[in-house]
């Protein structure tokens, strides 16, 4: 397992993993990116920001680096830091494929990616992706899994992946929407010749969403590395969009909503790498502040009541606009 790597080192960010979905391409849903971007979101432009966003990260502990197809050029930026920087050599480097970016490098386009869990997309893009990270990828993920997925039932895809696997490549899945546990429970049960196939899983899960710890802590039990993502909500636990409750609490640590908002899914005994989304280097320095967050009981239960019923909140994320 590549996150073993993790293991050995000792900085309170080490748990803490960069994800490049905000900053791979032009358009996406958090909020607040049009003071976080600005206007200039060329290419060149972004893989600037990427770099430097892949540079603080490391330089404060950060060794989890996290992309997707569907990210835009975040496989190429990563890509282009990793091959500038040769003896970085204990990262640990996430993709996932089954989505495919359909943007154009727009922020308005009718539609951004295209789902597909097939194998035909698989080798397509696993092809793309080894294209670009060759032999530094260590974690391939199907990319947002739920129930009804076919790729939880597609044994010529399963066979395909333990080959990935066999190979040396950590196979895993993330998860979205409110039937995650489900997902989770369903991915924990495909073995391929009596061994299970996913080693690890990404889910949402945040102040506001956490219908997904009791499957997730299964899946810690099951030996699964989990990854949590989306623990500021797409951007509306940050400060100018967070709750009231949130915001007293960060007041009294004296930090940051984000770090709280983090810290809290830190916590989390089953939490093995807990995903930031910045987009800027101040947001990264801000939200690795939720490696030193200590909360008391009395703030967990008014954090606790911000909770919104899985169907609610994932309408609401549905209903984000792409920025």
């Amino acid at each position: 397992m590549p996150f073993a790597r993790l293991a050995t080192a000792t900085t309170p960010t080490c748990h803490i993993g960069l994800g490049l979905a905000a900053v791979g391409r032009p358009g996406y849903i958090n909020l607040g990116r049009d003071n976080d971007l600005g206007d200039d979101r060329s290419v060149e432009a972004l893989r600037v920001r990427t770099h430097e966003l892949l540079e603080a990260a490391y330089f404060q502990g950060v060794r989890y680096f996290d992309v997707a197809r569907s990210y835009g050029r975040s496989e190429e930026f990563l890509a282009s830091w990793l091959n500038a920087n040769p003896g970085r050599d204990d990262v640990v480097i996430g993709s996932k494929w089954g989505y495919t970016y359909t943007a154009d490098w727009t922020t308005d386009a009718e539609q951004h990616e295209v789902k597909d869990h097939g194998v035909r997309t698989y080798d397509r893009q696993r092809a793309e992706t080894a294209g670009l990270l060759g032999d530094r990828l260590d974690l391939y993920q199907i990319h947002s899994v739920t129930p009804e997925s076919p790729a939880l039932t597609d044994k010529e895809l399963h066979a395909r992946l333990a080959e990935a696997a066999a190979q040396g490549t950590t196979i895993g899945f993330s998860t979205s929407g409110p039937a995650q546990a489900d997902a989770i429970r369903a991915a924990l049960a495909v073995t391929v010749d009596g061994e299970p196939l996913f080693r690890t899983v990404q889910s949402t899960y945040n102040a506001l969403e956490t219908s997904a710890a009791p499957a997730l802590a299964e899946a810690h039990d099951a030996g699964l590395t989990v990854i949590v993502k989306e623990g500021m909500a797409n951007g509306r636990l940050a400060a100018p969009h967070a709750p009231d409750a949130l915001r007293a609490v960060a007041e009294e640590t004296s930090l940051g909503c984000d770090a709280v908002a983090l810290a809290l899914v830190l916590r989390q005994p089953w939490a093995g790498v807990v995903l930031s989304g910045a987009a800027t280097t101040g947001q990264l320095a801000s939200n690795l502040h939720a490696a030193v967050v200590d909360l008391d009981d009395e703030q967990l239960s008014r954090l606790a009541a911000l909770v919104e019923e899985p169907q609610v909140y994932w309408e609401r994320r549905g209903q984000l606009p792409w920025h």
